[in-house]
Protein backbone atom coordinates (compact mmCIF):
# COMPACT_ATOMS: atom_id res chain seq x y z
CA UNK A 1 0.00 0.00 0.00
CA UNK A 2 1.58 3.22 -1.16
CA UNK A 3 1.87 5.67 1.71
CA UNK A 4 -1.42 5.11 3.41
CA UNK A 5 0.38 5.95 6.63
CA UNK A 6 -0.68 9.59 6.81
CA UNK A 7 -4.29 8.72 6.07
CA UNK A 8 -4.25 6.19 8.88
CA UNK A 9 -2.54 8.62 11.16
CA UNK A 10 -5.18 11.27 10.73
CA UNK A 11 -8.03 8.78 10.89
CA UNK A 12 -6.87 7.64 14.28
CA UNK A 13 -6.82 11.23 15.48
CA UNK A 14 -10.54 11.57 15.15
CA UNK A 15 -13.23 13.36 17.12
CA UNK A 16 -11.36 13.55 20.41
CA UNK A 17 -8.14 14.55 18.70
CA UNK A 18 -6.72 17.00 16.22
CA UNK A 19 -9.02 19.66 17.58
CA UNK A 20 -6.28 20.42 20.05
CA UNK A 21 -7.99 19.97 23.42
CA UNK A 22 -11.56 20.62 22.36
CA UNK A 23 -13.76 18.06 24.19
CA UNK A 24 -10.79 15.74 24.63
CA UNK A 25 -11.92 13.74 27.68
CA UNK A 26 -15.31 12.19 28.51
CA UNK A 27 -16.09 14.18 31.66
CA UNK A 28 -15.09 17.58 30.30
CA UNK A 29 -17.74 17.26 27.57
CA UNK A 30 -20.27 17.83 30.35
CA UNK A 31 -18.57 21.05 31.44
CA UNK A 32 -17.89 23.19 28.35
CA UNK A 33 -17.41 26.44 30.29
CA UNK A 34 -14.27 25.03 31.94
CA UNK A 35 -12.96 23.08 28.96
CA UNK A 36 -9.42 24.31 28.25
CA UNK A 37 -8.83 24.22 24.49
CA UNK A 38 -5.34 25.59 23.77
CA UNK A 39 -2.41 26.93 25.76
CA UNK A 40 0.24 29.16 24.20
CA UNK A 41 3.49 30.32 25.79
CA UNK A 42 5.99 32.30 23.74
CA UNK A 43 8.40 35.21 23.72
CA UNK A 44 6.38 38.23 22.64
CA UNK A 45 7.06 39.25 19.06
CA UNK A 46 5.14 42.51 19.09
CA UNK A 47 7.62 45.28 18.20
CA UNK A 48 9.06 46.89 21.33
CA UNK A 49 8.04 43.98 23.61
CA UNK A 50 11.14 41.80 23.30
CA UNK A 51 11.56 41.47 27.08
CA UNK A 52 8.09 40.02 27.60
CA UNK A 53 6.54 36.55 27.62
CA UNK A 54 2.94 36.00 26.50
CA UNK A 55 0.72 33.23 27.89
CA UNK A 56 -2.69 32.55 26.36
CA UNK A 57 -5.21 30.11 27.84
CA UNK A 58 -8.33 29.43 25.78
CA UNK A 59 -11.56 27.93 27.09
CA UNK A 60 -15.06 27.04 25.84
CA UNK A 61 -14.43 25.33 22.51
CA UNK A 62 -16.16 25.59 19.16
CA UNK A 63 -18.33 28.62 19.91
CA UNK A 64 -20.85 29.47 17.21
CA UNK A 65 -20.72 33.22 16.70
CA UNK A 66 -24.53 33.31 16.61
CA UNK A 67 -24.78 31.56 20.00
CA UNK A 68 -27.43 33.79 21.54
CA UNK A 69 -29.25 34.71 23.57
CA UNK A 70 -26.76 33.82 26.31
CA UNK A 71 -23.49 33.68 24.34
CA UNK A 72 -20.38 32.59 26.23
CA UNK A 73 -19.84 34.13 29.63
CA UNK A 74 -17.28 32.50 31.92
CA UNK A 75 -18.39 30.39 34.88
CA UNK A 76 -18.57 32.40 38.13
CA UNK A 77 -18.48 29.13 40.10
CA UNK A 78 -15.16 28.05 38.54
CA UNK A 79 -11.49 28.87 39.02
CA UNK A 80 -9.41 29.48 35.90
CA UNK A 81 -5.63 29.40 36.38
CA UNK A 82 -2.34 29.81 34.53
CA UNK A 83 0.66 28.21 36.24
CA UNK A 84 4.38 28.81 35.81
CA UNK A 85 7.21 26.56 37.01
CA UNK A 86 10.52 28.44 37.10
CA UNK A 87 12.56 25.95 39.13
CA UNK A 88 12.15 22.78 37.09
CA UNK A 89 10.48 20.70 39.81
CA UNK A 90 7.10 20.47 38.00
CA UNK A 91 5.37 22.36 40.82
CA UNK A 92 3.86 25.77 40.20
CA UNK A 93 5.94 28.69 41.50
CA UNK A 94 3.67 31.41 40.14
CA UNK A 95 -0.07 31.08 39.58
CA UNK A 96 -2.51 33.61 38.17
CA UNK A 97 -6.08 32.93 39.27
CA UNK A 98 -9.08 34.34 37.41
CA UNK A 99 -12.49 34.53 39.12
CA UNK A 100 -15.56 35.85 37.29
CA UNK A 101 -18.75 37.54 38.36
CA UNK A 102 -21.79 37.95 36.12
CA UNK A 103 -24.37 40.54 37.11
CA UNK A 104 -27.54 41.95 35.60
CA UNK A 105 -28.05 45.68 35.34
CA UNK A 106 -30.34 46.59 38.23
CA UNK A 107 -30.52 42.87 39.06
CA UNK A 108 -33.00 42.51 36.18
CA UNK A 109 -31.04 43.30 33.03
CA UNK A 110 -32.61 45.63 30.49
CA UNK A 111 -36.27 46.27 31.18
CA UNK A 112 -38.97 47.88 29.08
CA UNK A 113 -42.23 49.54 30.14
CA UNK A 114 -45.14 47.43 28.89
CA UNK A 115 -48.80 48.45 29.22
CA UNK A 116 -51.14 46.23 31.23
CA UNK A 117 -53.92 44.48 29.28
CA UNK A 118 -56.59 46.84 30.65
CA UNK A 119 -54.65 49.87 29.49
CA UNK A 120 -53.78 50.84 33.02
CA UNK A 121 -50.38 51.64 34.51
CA UNK A 122 -47.22 50.53 32.74
CA UNK A 123 -45.39 47.43 34.00
CA UNK A 124 -41.61 47.13 33.78
CA UNK A 125 -40.64 43.78 32.26
CA UNK A 126 -37.18 42.28 31.68
CA UNK A 127 -36.28 41.52 28.06
CA UNK A 128 -35.06 38.04 26.99
CA UNK A 129 -31.78 39.35 25.48
CA UNK A 130 -28.50 40.42 27.11
CA UNK A 131 -28.60 43.77 25.28
CA UNK A 132 -31.33 46.00 23.90
CA UNK A 133 -29.44 48.68 21.99
CA UNK A 134 -26.13 49.00 20.13
CA UNK A 135 -23.23 48.93 22.56
CA UNK A 136 -21.60 52.28 23.17
CA UNK A 137 -23.19 55.70 23.14
CA UNK A 138 -26.91 56.34 23.18
CA UNK A 139 -26.91 57.17 19.45
CA UNK A 140 -25.64 53.70 18.65
CA UNK A 141 -22.09 54.79 17.86
CA UNK A 142 -18.96 53.81 19.71
CA UNK A 143 -16.20 56.07 20.95
CA UNK A 144 -13.24 54.09 22.34
CA UNK A 145 -11.79 57.11 24.14
CA UNK A 146 -15.00 57.48 26.14
CA UNK A 147 -14.29 54.22 27.96
CA UNK A 148 -10.81 54.99 29.23
CA UNK A 149 -8.47 52.40 30.73
CA UNK A 150 -10.31 50.17 33.14
CA UNK A 151 -13.40 52.14 34.00
CA UNK A 152 -16.01 49.94 35.67
CA UNK A 153 -18.57 49.75 34.38
CA UNK A 154 -18.17 50.39 30.68
CA UNK A 155 -21.61 48.94 29.95
CA UNK A 156 -23.99 51.30 28.19
CA UNK A 157 -27.67 51.57 29.03
CA UNK A 158 -28.54 48.85 26.54
CA UNK A 159 -26.22 46.21 28.00
CA UNK A 160 -28.13 44.07 30.47
CA UNK A 161 -25.38 41.65 31.46
CA UNK A 162 -22.01 42.74 32.83
CA UNK A 163 -19.10 40.36 33.24
CA UNK A 164 -16.25 41.32 35.56
CA UNK A 165 -13.31 39.41 36.96
CA UNK A 166 -10.52 39.60 39.49
CA UNK A 167 -6.99 38.29 39.14
CA UNK A 168 -5.02 36.84 42.02
CA UNK A 169 -1.31 36.03 42.26
CA UNK A 170 -0.07 33.07 44.29
CA UNK A 171 3.60 32.33 44.81
CA UNK A 172 4.30 28.70 45.62
CA UNK A 173 1.70 25.97 45.98
CA UNK A 174 -1.59 27.27 44.60
CA UNK A 175 -3.81 25.95 47.41
CA UNK A 176 -1.48 26.60 50.34
CA UNK A 177 -0.35 30.22 50.01
CA UNK A 178 -1.93 33.63 50.15
CA UNK A 179 -3.61 35.21 47.14
CA UNK A 180 -2.43 38.74 46.33
CA UNK A 181 -4.61 40.95 44.12
CA UNK A 182 -3.43 42.00 40.68
CA UNK A 183 -4.60 45.55 40.03
CA UNK A 184 -4.90 48.18 37.32
CA UNK A 185 -5.15 51.95 37.34
CA UNK A 186 -8.68 52.01 38.75
CA UNK A 187 -8.69 49.09 41.14
CA UNK A 188 -8.77 45.32 41.32
CA UNK A 189 -11.93 44.65 39.29
CA UNK A 190 -11.43 44.05 35.58
CA UNK A 191 -14.12 43.90 32.93
CA UNK A 192 -14.64 41.46 30.08
CA UNK A 193 -16.08 42.79 26.82
CA UNK A 194 -19.41 41.53 25.60
CA UNK A 195 -19.10 38.79 22.99
CA UNK A 196 -19.37 39.83 19.35
CA UNK A 197 -23.15 39.61 19.14
CA UNK A 198 -23.33 41.05 15.64
CA UNK A 199 -23.16 44.02 13.29
CA UNK A 200 -26.19 45.82 14.69
CA UNK A 201 -24.99 45.54 18.27
CA UNK A 202 -21.53 46.76 17.21
CA UNK A 203 -22.21 48.95 14.18
CA UNK A 204 -19.71 50.00 11.60
CA UNK A 205 -17.19 47.27 12.42
CA UNK A 206 -16.62 48.78 15.86
CA UNK A 207 -16.03 45.53 17.75
CA UNK A 208 -12.26 45.47 17.26
CA UNK A 209 -11.88 48.99 18.68
CA UNK A 210 -14.33 48.19 21.48
CA UNK A 211 -12.48 45.02 22.53
CA UNK A 212 -9.09 46.75 22.35
CA UNK A 213 -10.08 49.05 25.20
CA UNK A 214 -10.27 46.01 27.47
CA UNK A 215 -6.52 45.40 27.24
CA UNK A 216 -5.43 46.40 30.73
CA UNK A 217 -2.08 47.60 31.98
CA UNK A 218 -1.77 45.67 35.22
CA UNK A 219 0.44 45.61 38.31
CA UNK A 220 1.52 42.16 39.47
CA UNK A 221 2.75 42.07 43.10
CA UNK A 222 6.50 41.62 43.23
CA UNK A 223 6.99 42.53 39.58
CA UNK A 224 8.34 46.01 38.94
CA UNK A 225 7.37 46.05 35.26
CA UNK A 226 3.71 46.54 34.28
CA UNK A 227 2.00 43.59 32.62
CA UNK A 228 -0.85 43.35 30.14
CA UNK A 229 -4.08 41.42 30.67
CA UNK A 230 -6.95 40.75 28.30
CA UNK A 231 -9.94 38.45 28.79
CA UNK A 232 -12.55 38.20 26.09
CA UNK A 233 -13.89 36.39 23.07
CA UNK A 234 -11.49 35.82 20.16
CA UNK A 235 -11.60 34.07 16.82
CA UNK A 236 -10.75 30.38 17.18
CA UNK A 237 -7.03 30.15 16.45
CA UNK A 238 -6.69 26.43 15.96
CA UNK A 239 -6.78 25.05 12.42
CA UNK A 240 -8.09 21.60 11.51
CA UNK A 241 -10.45 20.03 8.97
CA UNK A 242 -12.84 18.35 11.38
CA UNK A 243 -15.55 17.52 8.85
CA UNK A 244 -13.23 15.51 6.66
CA UNK A 245 -11.70 13.75 9.66
CA UNK A 246 -15.13 12.72 10.98
CA UNK A 247 -15.95 11.34 7.52
CA UNK A 248 -13.27 8.65 7.84
CA UNK A 249 -10.65 11.07 6.49
CA UNK A 250 -12.31 11.72 3.19
CA UNK A 251 -9.12 12.96 1.49
CA UNK A 252 -6.68 11.37 -0.97
CA UNK A 253 -3.35 10.23 0.40
CA UNK A 254 -1.59 12.03 -2.44
CA UNK A 255 -2.76 15.34 -1.00
CA UNK A 256 -1.84 14.85 2.64
CA UNK A 257 1.66 13.59 1.90
CA UNK A 258 2.51 16.44 -0.49
CA UNK A 259 4.12 19.30 1.46
CA UNK A 260 3.07 21.67 -1.28
CA UNK A 261 -0.57 21.02 -0.41
CA UNK A 262 -0.46 21.76 3.30
CA UNK A 263 -3.07 24.49 2.79
CA UNK A 264 -5.22 22.62 0.28
CA UNK A 265 -8.21 22.33 2.63
CA UNK A 266 -9.96 25.26 4.37
CA UNK A 267 -9.91 25.37 8.15
CA UNK A 268 -13.06 23.57 9.23
CA UNK A 269 -13.43 25.58 12.45
CA UNK A 270 -12.49 29.02 11.09
CA UNK A 271 -16.04 30.27 11.75
CA UNK A 272 -15.84 29.38 15.46
CA UNK A 273 -14.84 31.57 18.43
CA UNK A 274 -13.21 30.88 21.79
CA UNK A 275 -12.92 32.56 25.21
CA UNK A 276 -9.38 33.82 25.81
CA UNK A 277 -7.38 34.69 28.91
CA UNK A 278 -4.15 36.40 27.82
CA UNK A 279 -1.32 37.84 29.92
CA UNK A 280 2.00 39.41 28.99
CA UNK A 281 4.65 39.50 31.73
CA UNK A 282 8.25 40.71 31.79
CA UNK A 283 10.71 37.79 31.60
CA UNK A 284 12.48 38.88 34.77
CA UNK A 285 9.26 38.35 36.72
CA UNK A 286 8.95 34.73 35.59
CA UNK A 287 12.43 33.19 35.63
CA UNK A 288 14.67 32.18 38.56
CA UNK A 289 18.22 30.99 39.16
CA UNK A 290 17.02 27.42 39.74
CA UNK A 291 15.37 27.17 36.34
CA UNK A 292 17.70 29.46 34.45
CA UNK A 293 16.27 31.10 31.37
CA UNK A 294 13.55 28.48 30.94
CA UNK A 295 10.02 28.66 32.31
CA UNK A 296 7.33 26.00 32.14
CA UNK A 297 3.63 26.70 31.90
CA UNK A 298 0.19 25.10 31.79
CA UNK A 299 -3.43 26.08 32.33
CA UNK A 300 -6.16 24.51 34.45
CA UNK A 301 -9.78 24.97 35.43
CA UNK A 302 -11.36 23.81 38.67
CA UNK A 303 -14.86 23.59 40.12
CA UNK A 304 -16.17 22.91 43.61
CA UNK A 305 -16.44 19.28 44.67
CA UNK A 306 -20.12 19.53 45.60
CA UNK A 307 -23.02 20.89 43.56
CA UNK A 308 -26.69 20.94 44.51
CA UNK A 309 -29.22 22.05 41.92
CA UNK A 310 -31.54 24.77 43.16
CA UNK A 311 -35.08 23.39 42.51
CA UNK A 312 -36.24 26.98 42.17
CA UNK A 313 -33.20 28.21 40.29
CA UNK A 314 -32.72 31.79 39.19
CA UNK A 315 -30.01 33.88 37.56
CA UNK A 316 -28.25 34.60 40.83
CA UNK A 317 -28.47 31.12 42.39
CA UNK A 318 -29.02 28.28 39.89
CA UNK A 319 -26.99 25.96 42.14
CA UNK A 320 -25.39 25.76 45.55
CA UNK A 321 -21.72 24.81 45.29
CA UNK A 322 -19.12 24.17 47.95
CA UNK A 323 -16.22 22.07 49.14
CA UNK A 324 -12.60 22.09 48.01
CA UNK A 325 -11.60 22.97 44.47
CA UNK A 326 -11.42 19.96 42.13
CA UNK A 327 -9.39 20.33 38.96
CA UNK A 328 -11.28 19.12 35.86
CA UNK A 329 -9.21 20.53 33.01
CA UNK A 330 -5.48 20.69 32.37
CA UNK A 331 -3.57 21.75 29.29
CA UNK A 332 0.11 22.15 28.54
CA UNK A 333 1.60 20.69 25.37
CA UNK A 334 -1.03 20.41 22.64
CA UNK A 335 -2.54 17.05 21.66
CA UNK A 336 -1.14 15.13 24.66
CA UNK A 337 -4.52 14.14 26.06
CA UNK A 338 -5.73 13.32 22.55
CA UNK A 339 -3.06 11.20 20.89
CA UNK A 340 -0.78 10.19 23.78
CA UNK A 341 -2.95 9.45 26.83
CA UNK A 342 -5.18 6.38 26.58
CA UNK A 343 -8.97 6.63 26.89
CA UNK A 344 -9.15 5.18 30.45
CA UNK A 345 -6.81 7.90 31.75
CA UNK A 346 -8.01 11.02 29.91
CA UNK A 347 -10.13 12.31 32.80
CA UNK A 348 -7.39 11.31 35.22
CA UNK A 349 -4.90 13.39 33.25
CA UNK A 350 -7.21 16.41 33.40
CA UNK A 351 -7.32 16.17 37.19
CA UNK A 352 -3.59 15.53 37.65
CA UNK A 353 -0.56 17.75 38.27
CA UNK A 354 2.70 17.73 36.27
CA UNK A 355 4.73 16.55 39.27
CA UNK A 356 2.95 13.18 39.11
CA UNK A 357 3.31 12.57 35.38
CA UNK A 358 6.31 10.24 35.60
CA UNK A 359 4.51 7.81 37.89
CA UNK A 360 1.08 8.15 36.28
CA UNK A 361 1.56 8.45 32.53
CA UNK A 362 5.16 7.75 31.45
CA UNK A 363 4.40 4.53 29.48
CA UNK A 364 2.11 6.49 27.16
CA UNK A 365 5.14 8.52 26.06
CA UNK A 366 7.96 5.98 26.22
CA UNK A 367 5.92 3.26 24.47
CA UNK A 368 3.28 5.12 22.45
CA UNK A 369 0.39 3.16 20.97
CA UNK A 370 -0.40 5.39 18.00
CA UNK A 371 2.52 4.28 15.78
CA UNK A 372 1.84 0.65 16.72
CA UNK A 373 -1.82 0.97 15.71
CA UNK A 374 -0.79 2.45 12.39
CA UNK A 375 1.53 -0.47 11.74
CA UNK A 376 -1.05 -3.10 12.71
CA UNK A 377 -3.81 -1.58 10.60
CA UNK A 378 -1.87 -0.44 7.57
CA UNK A 379 1.51 -2.25 7.58
CA UNK A 380 3.17 1.13 7.95
CA UNK A 381 6.76 1.39 9.24
CA UNK A 382 6.49 2.57 12.84
CA UNK A 383 9.64 3.66 14.72
CA UNK A 384 11.73 0.76 16.08
CA UNK A 385 13.24 2.56 19.04
CA UNK A 386 12.07 2.11 22.65
CA UNK A 387 11.82 3.83 24.99
CA UNK A 388 11.01 6.80 22.75
CA UNK A 389 13.55 9.27 24.11
CA UNK A 390 12.63 11.64 21.30
CA UNK A 391 9.08 11.91 22.66
CA UNK A 392 10.40 12.19 26.22
CA UNK A 393 12.42 15.22 25.12
CA UNK A 394 9.51 16.72 23.20
CA UNK A 395 6.85 16.25 25.89
CA UNK A 396 8.47 15.61 29.28
CA UNK A 397 11.94 17.15 29.64
CA UNK A 398 12.54 19.70 26.93
CA UNK A 399 15.48 19.50 24.53
CA UNK A 400 18.94 20.01 26.00
CA UNK A 401 20.42 23.26 24.75
CA UNK A 402 17.04 24.52 23.60
CA UNK A 403 14.17 24.48 26.13
CA UNK A 404 15.29 22.12 28.91
CA UNK A 405 15.67 23.84 32.28
CA UNK A 406 19.23 25.21 32.44
CA UNK A 407 19.57 26.70 35.95
CA UNK A 408 21.05 25.52 39.22
CA UNK A 409 18.53 22.67 39.59
CA UNK A 410 20.68 19.77 38.41
CA UNK A 411 17.82 17.26 38.16
CA UNK A 412 14.70 18.88 36.66
CA UNK A 413 11.55 16.83 36.91
CA UNK A 414 10.18 14.71 34.09
CA UNK A 415 6.75 16.22 33.51
CA UNK A 416 4.42 17.42 30.78
CA UNK A 417 4.23 21.19 30.36
CA UNK A 418 5.09 23.81 27.77
CA UNK A 419 8.74 24.82 28.22
CA UNK A 420 9.99 28.13 26.86
CA UNK A 421 13.56 29.40 26.73
CA UNK A 422 13.10 33.11 27.36
CA UNK A 423 16.67 33.81 26.21
CA UNK A 424 16.03 32.79 22.61
CA UNK A 425 14.88 35.85 20.68
CA UNK A 426 11.42 35.85 19.16
CA UNK A 427 11.08 35.50 15.42
CA UNK A 428 9.21 38.49 13.97
CA UNK A 429 5.66 38.15 12.73
CA UNK A 430 5.73 37.25 9.05
CA UNK A 431 9.08 35.44 9.30
CA UNK A 432 8.06 32.51 11.51
CA UNK A 433 8.28 28.92 10.33
CA UNK A 434 4.89 27.33 10.96
CA UNK A 435 6.66 24.02 11.62
CA UNK A 436 8.29 25.68 14.60
CA UNK A 437 11.68 24.34 15.58
CA UNK A 438 11.20 21.05 13.72
CA UNK A 439 13.46 22.17 10.87
CA UNK A 440 16.27 22.63 13.40
CA UNK A 441 16.50 18.85 13.83
CA UNK A 442 17.25 17.62 10.34
CA UNK A 443 20.98 16.90 10.39
CA UNK A 444 20.58 13.12 10.63
CA UNK A 445 21.81 10.16 8.60
CA UNK A 446 20.91 6.48 8.75
CA UNK A 447 24.25 5.66 10.34
CA UNK A 448 23.75 7.85 13.40
CA UNK A 449 21.57 5.31 15.17
CA UNK A 450 18.35 5.86 17.10
CA UNK A 451 19.21 9.14 18.75
CA UNK A 452 17.86 12.67 18.80
CA UNK A 453 20.36 14.75 16.84
CA UNK A 454 20.59 18.43 17.66
CA UNK A 455 21.79 21.03 15.19
CA UNK A 456 25.40 22.13 15.64
CA UNK A 457 24.18 25.47 16.99
CA UNK A 458 20.87 27.01 18.00
CA UNK A 459 20.58 28.44 14.53
CA UNK A 460 21.18 25.08 12.91
CA UNK A 461 22.44 24.57 9.38
CA UNK A 462 18.96 24.53 7.87
CA UNK A 463 17.86 27.97 6.73
CA UNK A 464 14.29 27.15 7.84
CA UNK A 465 15.38 26.48 11.45
CA UNK A 466 13.25 28.58 13.81
CA UNK A 467 14.24 27.75 17.41
CA UNK A 468 11.71 30.29 18.74
CA UNK A 469 8.85 27.97 17.77
CA UNK A 470 7.16 24.80 19.00
CA UNK A 471 8.19 22.72 20.91
CA UNK A 472 10.20 25.62 22.36
CA UNK A 473 7.04 27.15 23.75
CA UNK A 474 4.08 27.41 21.43
CA UNK A 475 3.10 30.37 19.26
CA UNK A 476 -0.36 30.82 17.75
CA UNK A 477 1.03 30.27 14.24
CA UNK A 478 2.83 27.02 14.99
CA UNK A 479 1.17 24.18 13.06
CA UNK A 480 1.27 21.74 15.95
CA UNK A 481 -0.89 19.13 14.19
CA UNK A 482 1.63 18.69 11.39
CA UNK A 483 4.53 18.72 13.84
CA UNK A 484 2.86 16.13 16.09
CA UNK A 485 2.09 13.84 13.16
CA UNK A 486 5.69 13.90 11.99
CA UNK A 487 7.24 13.55 15.44
CA UNK A 488 5.00 10.62 16.39
CA UNK A 489 6.26 8.75 13.33
CA UNK A 490 9.88 9.51 14.20
CA UNK A 491 10.81 12.83 12.63
CA UNK A 492 13.32 13.43 15.43
CA UNK A 493 14.93 10.02 14.93
CA UNK A 494 17.37 8.73 12.36
CA UNK A 495 15.96 6.75 9.48
CA UNK A 496 17.30 3.42 10.70
CA UNK A 497 15.19 3.83 13.86
CA UNK A 498 12.19 5.32 12.06
CA UNK A 499 11.84 4.41 8.37
CA UNK A 500 9.06 6.99 7.90
CA UNK A 501 10.97 9.77 9.65
CA UNK A 502 11.35 11.87 6.51
CA UNK A 503 7.72 11.65 5.32
CA UNK A 504 6.17 15.16 5.51
CA UNK A 505 2.88 14.17 7.15
CA UNK A 506 0.23 16.91 7.34
CA UNK A 507 -3.54 17.26 7.64
CA UNK A 508 -3.92 19.53 4.57
CA UNK A 509 -5.01 22.47 6.76
CA UNK A 510 -2.38 25.15 7.27
CA UNK A 511 -1.70 27.00 10.51
CA UNK A 512 0.46 30.09 10.04
CA UNK A 513 1.42 33.32 11.77
CA UNK A 514 -0.39 35.23 9.01
CA UNK A 515 -3.64 34.01 10.59
CA UNK A 516 -2.99 36.14 13.68
CA UNK A 517 -2.35 39.72 14.72
CA UNK A 518 1.17 40.88 15.38
CA UNK A 519 0.25 42.59 18.64
CA UNK A 520 -1.15 41.49 22.01
CA UNK A 521 -3.40 39.53 22.48
CA UNK A 522 -2.47 38.13 19.03
CA UNK A 523 -5.67 36.14 18.44
CA UNK A 524 -7.93 37.94 15.99
CA UNK A 525 -11.24 39.72 16.49
CA UNK A 526 -13.98 37.11 16.96
CA UNK A 527 -16.38 36.21 14.19
CA UNK A 528 -19.52 38.32 14.27
CA UNK A 529 -22.88 36.78 15.04
CA UNK A 530 -24.30 38.38 11.88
Amino acid sequence: MRWLVPVATIALLSSSALASSHREAPFITKNPKVDGTDFYLFNSYEPGRANFVTAIANYQPLQDAYGGPNYFSMDPEALYEIHFDNTGDAVEDITLQFRFQNTLQGNRGVTLPIALPDGGALQTVAIPLINAFPIGLADGGFTPTALGDGGVSRAGPGQGQLETFTVGLIRGARRSNAVQPVTHSQGAVFEKPLDNVGAKTFPGGSYAAYAATFVYTATIPGCGVPAKIFVGQRKEGFAVNLGTIFDLVNAPAAVITDPGLRGAVPNGIATKNVSTIAVEIDKSCLTSAAGGTVVGGWSTASVRQARVINPQGNYQVPTREGGAWAQVSRLGMPLVNEVVIGVPDKDRFNSSEPKDDLSNFAPYVTNPTLPALIEILFSAPAPRFFPRTDLIAAFLTGVTGVNAFNGTNATPAVAEMVRLNTALPATPNGSQNNLGALECFQNRTATMGPVVVLPPSLGGTNAACDPAGFPNGRRPGDDVVDVALRVSMGALLSTDAAPAAAVPFHDAVLQDDSDFDGTFPYLKTPNSGT
